[in-house]
C-alpha cells in the first residue's frame, strides 16, 4: 500500500483521539454558554435599567422628601442644561435630577458626589434648593467603610444636621462655590459651608465633604443660570 493511501488512515485516527473528542465537546458547551448569558443580558436587560432608575429616584427622594416626580438632566461642559437621554452621557456633562412637588413645580434638585474614603469610594446623593442656595439633604448611594465607625455618615445625628442648610451658595460672577465646603475637626464648625466631622471617623467624614464639593464646584456653576428652565416643565 502506497504512502498517499494510508493518510486518510492516519487522519481518522487522529480525530478518533479522546482530546480531540474533549475539544470538541468544550467548544460546542462554550457556544452554548455564550448564546445563554448573551442571551439572559438581552433579556434582563430593560428590567436592570428600570431598577437603576428606581434606585436613583428613590435615592433623590430620600435627601427632597417633598418629591413625588423626578427627571433626570444633563447640565454639558457647554453651561447647557438638557433632558437626559439614553445611554451614557457626553463627555464633560454632569448628570442630576430635578425633582418636583405634588403641583408639579420645582422643588430642588439632586445630586451624585464622590471621593476616596477608608476603605474604597464614598458615593452620596444630596440635594440643592436654590431658594436658600444650600444643601438641605444627604444620603449614601454606595459604601465600603469599616462598620460600626465609617457607616456613622449614615446614623450620626449630629453630622446628618450638617446637611439640613449647608451653605453653597455661588460667587457673583457664578464661576464657582463663594466657599468650598470643608470638614472641620468635631465640635469646631463656625461657618455654614463647613461639615462638622465625626469623632473617630474623620476619613470617611472627609470623602462626603469632598465628593460634595467636588461636585458643587463643576455642577451649581452650570445649573443655577439655568435652573428656571427647570421650573417650567
Amino acid at each position: 500500500m502506497s504512502a498517499s493511501d494510508n493518510t486518510p488512515q492516519v487522519d481518522a485516527a487522529a480525530h478518533a483521539t479522546p482530546t480531540f473528542t474533549l475539544l470538541r465537546a468544550l467548544s460546542v458547551v462554550s457556544a452554548i454558554c455564550g448564546l445563554i448569558i448573551v442571551g439572559s443580558y438581552l433579556l434582563t436587560l430593560d428590567r436592570a435599567k428600570d431598577n437603576r432608575r428606581l434606585a436613583s429616584e428613590r435615592a433623590v427622594i430620600k435627601v427632597l422628601p417633598d418629591a413625588k416626580s423626578v427627571k433626570p438632566w444633563l447640565a454639558l461642559a457647554n453651561g447647557d442644561v438638557v433632558p437626559a437621554g439614553e445611554g451614557d452621557p457626553p463627555t464633560g456633562a454632569v448628570r442630576f435630577y430635578a425633582a418636583y412637588d405634588a403641583n408639579g413645580h420645582l422643588d430642588g434638585v439632586a445630586a451624585e458626589g464622590a471621593a476616596k474614603g477608608y476603605a474604597d469610594t464614598v458615593r452620596v446623593m444630596f440635594g440643592y434648593r436654590k431658594a436658600c442656595q444650600c444643601i438641605v439633604g444627604f444620603g449614601v448611594v454606595s459604601m465600603r467603610e469599616t462598620p460600626g465607625i465609617g457607616d456613622k455618615i449614615i446614623t450620626d445625628k449630629d453630622f446628618l444636621a450638617n446637611f439640613k442648610a449647608l451653605d453653597v451658595k455661588l460667587t457673583e460672577d457664578l464661576a464657582g462655590l463663594a466657599n468650598e465646603v470643608k470638614v472641620v475637626k468635631h465640635g469646631t464648625k463656625a461657618q455654614g459651608w463647613q461639615i462638622d466631622a465625626i469623632s473617630g471617623s474623620t476619613v470617611t467624614s472627609r470623602a462626603v465633604g469632598k465628593g460634595i464639593n467636588d461636585a458643587a464646584q463643576i455642577l451649581l456653576p452650570r445649573l443655577v443660570p439655568k435652573i428656571d428652565r427647570l421650573e417650567k416643565q
